[in-house]
């Protein structure tokens, strides 16, 4: 290791100064490569809805400067001497966590985002329990120090910018069919199609899975049905949809009735909620229309853990399962938010950090 890498590592990048800011240049600097840490050359950083929730505050809690992404790839430029899963020069991922106490019974079930000890540590945003409690800043910079056991192996002849997305968009929509245990034949429903739900499509229909998806409107439907779907709809009308499934993935990022996905379930099906919207407009259920409902199953899925993250990596890359990108330089952020925020984004935005 060279010797440029003793100390806090210093880094460049993107922040939000406030929830009303647009993004400026921010210096920062890492925490120093410890001996089971790897330093990435950040190429490529997907933008995720969750960023733009972040960013803004919607969720509430955002630290500022706030460096949002948490879908990064690039290049192994250093490594700790107690590391074996990497060598310089390999292709490695980051996804939304950075560490955890991996002790609690979630942790040694590779279940890490579920970390029992309150310590998952997210990508950015997030208070670092093993690093003096700092601020972690996310990928839309040019370099991120992570423990090997939270980064993903990617093959050296991979398209990083269509893997970076992978890292959230990817495991978010897989994890749920995997759990649902889909197989060939059964009905999975799609609700919302943007980056999130045009994953879940593509999952589900490689696994064997009959899918409709569930939209605003019909402006992509002749992508879905590109891209595999059997139906598309406009509306939860049951009265015009006769299908009933054994899943639905919601990737919904504002306010809709979940009751009316819960009533296209077959007795025994599940729907699955994987979009996170805006607190102030975040759908509930209440627990008698629960119980009224009953026969079927509701449940949230939070990414993934590190094993079937790289499952899915692996996965993804043997079926050339990739998201739809569109490649943008850091100065266009603001204007990417933008779209995403009023409807008219395309599916997944992947920051060059070359640009």
């Amino acid at each position: 290791m060279s010797s440029v890498f003793v100390g806090k590592i210093p880094a460049k990048g993107y922040a939000m100064l406030s929830k009303d800011s647009k993004f400026t240049p921010f210096e920062f600097t890492r925490h120093s490569l410890g001996d089971g840490d790897i330093l990435i050359e950040i190429l490529y950083s997907g933008i995720c809805h969750s960023d733009i929730h972040t960013a803004k505050d919607e969720w509430g809690g955002t630290m500022y400067p706030c460096v949002p992404g948490h879908e990064i790839a690039g290049r192994v430029v250093a490594v700790g001497k107690n590391v074996s899963k990497f060598k310089i020069g390999d292709y490695a991922g980051v996804g939304c966590m950075v560490n955890s106490c991996g002790e609690c019974e979630a942790c040694l079930a590779s279940k890490e985002q579920f970390c029992q000890s309150g310590k998952t540590v997210y990508t950015y945003n997030s208070t670092d329990y093993f690093h003096n409690n700092e601020n972690t800043y996310g990928g839309y910079s040019n370099n991120i120090v992570v423990s090997e056991k939270f980064a993903i192996k990617v093959p050296k002849n991979a398209p990083l910018d269509k893997v970076a997305p992978l890292l959230c968009a990817g495991i978010t929509t897989y994890s749920p069919l995997k759990f649902s245990k889909i197989k060939a034949g059964d009905k999975v429903g799609v609700a919302g199609f943007g980056g999130l739900g045009m994953m879940a499509l593509k999952y589900a229909v490689k696994m064997g899975a009959e899918v409709s998806v569930f939209a605003r409107n019909d402006k992509k439907k002749s992508q879905a049905l590109e891209l595999g779907a059997t139906n598309f709809y406009t509306s939860t009308d049951q009265n015009q949809i006769k299908e009933r499934f054994n899943l639905i993935i919601s990737t919904i990022p504002t306010s809709y009735n979940i009751g009316d996905y819960i009533d296209l379930l077959k007795f025994g099906g599940e729907l699955a909620i994987v979009g996170l919207p805006p607190y102030e407009i975040a759908p509930s259920i209440s627990v008698i229309e629960l119980v009224h409902k009953a026969g079927k199953k509701v449940y949230g899925s939070l990414i993934g853990g590190i094993s079937e993250t790289q499952e899915m990596m692996d996965f993804s890359l043997e079926n050339e399962i990739y998201p739809e990108t569109i490649l943008i330089s850091p100065l266009q952020i603001d204007e990417v938010y933008e779209k995403l925020t009023n409807g008219s984004g395309e599916f997944r935005y992947v920051i060059d950090m070359k640009a």
